[in-house]
């Protein structure tokens, strides 16, 4: 049995390593502009955008693949709920109670989330090289987050920021199986204009509720340049990746992946904020890149 070849354009482990980087980039601005930007404003706009740039491509095989996306409307309506409309919303939320540290650590439990609900529901398992890679990059995440040291992990306190953050963890591990039940045959771009369309339909209300309560948007240069980011970065471009990243290896492969967003954020704040990155971001980052090495290992 042949494998056809892969363009360094459609890999699937570059789609899901760009992916995660676009992710990362939207952690660190969802915590920088909390004070600009309201969370469910944020959530709203940035899948405004992204329809707005996925609709032109969906729209020519509406018509064509209409009666698929008919049939199998159940699925279409509960991943657009979850991973549009419940993931990033969670996120945000969260984002304006916890720290970046807690954030970070709990969405690192991504894959394990993931890799549990494959094995309860679904009945799949890892192969046991794939499970110590799972081990491994789990341990080389919680090594950056700890700064090395264990006291740090046994000093978080869950906040309601946490339990936000757990609630995202939760959603996105069942939106990454869930997918597993997409309907068969219709176009990605079509794919995803539906579940967009799907989760502004749940996040209109909730945004409405918000801007009731007060909370309006500080409209700058900065804020503006930022939903341009994540309206474009990580909801076009970063949903269409994972997508076809979980088509091509797997739900729990394509979740280790999750465990790169240290990494990141790691060189996003060196670059950005100029931190300087220490001995255990070293360390952590050798970890996680070992651990991934191992998964995708024959």
């Amino acid at each position: 049995m042949t494998t056809k070849p892969h363009h360094f354009y459609t890999n699937p482990y570059l789609l899901l390593t760009l992916t995660v980087l676009f992710w990362s980039g939207n952690m660190v601005l969802g915590r920088g502009i909390r004070a600009d930007v309201p969370p469910l404003a944020l959530a709203f706009w940035r899948w405004a955008i992204a329809f707005a740039l996925v609709l032109p491509l969906a729209w020519p095989h509406f018509r064509a693949q209409w009666p698929l996306l008919k049939k199998d409307w159940k699925p279409v309506l509960i991943l657009g709920v979850l991973g549009v409309g419940g993931y990033n919303t969670f996120a945000y939320i969260a984002l304006q109670y916890t720290s970046a540290t807690n954030a970070v650590l709990l969405n690192s439990f991504i894959p394990v989330a993931t890799i549990a609900i494959s094995w309860a529901f679904l009945g799949k398992h890892l192969r046991r090289l794939e499970g110590l890679g799972v081990v491994i990059s789990l341990c080389g995440a919680l090594t950056i987050i700890a700064r090395g040291d264990l006291a740090v992990l046994a000093h978080l306190n869950l906040n309601a920021g946490d339990v936000w953050m757990l609630g995202a963890v939760l959603v996105w591990a069942i939106y990454t199986v869930g997918l597993a039940w997409r309907p068969a045959g219709v176009h990605p771009m079509l794919m995803l204009a539906a579940m967009t369309a799907v989760g502004l339909a749940a996040l209109a209300p909730a945004w409405l509720w918000e801007m009731a309560q007060g909370r309006h948007i500080n409209v700058t240069p900065a804020s503006l340049a930022s939903l341009a980011y994540v309206g474009i970065f990580p909801s076009f471009l970063g949903y269409i990746f994972y997508n076809r990243g979980v088509a091509e290896v797997g739900a729990n492969k394509a979740s280790l992946f999750i465990h790169l967003m240290p990494v990141f954020g790691t060189l996003l704040s060196a670059i950005f904020l100029a931190e300087i990155p220490h001995w255990y971001h070293y360390l952590g980052i050798a970890l996680i890149f070992s651990g991934i090495w191992l998964t995708m290992k024959k």
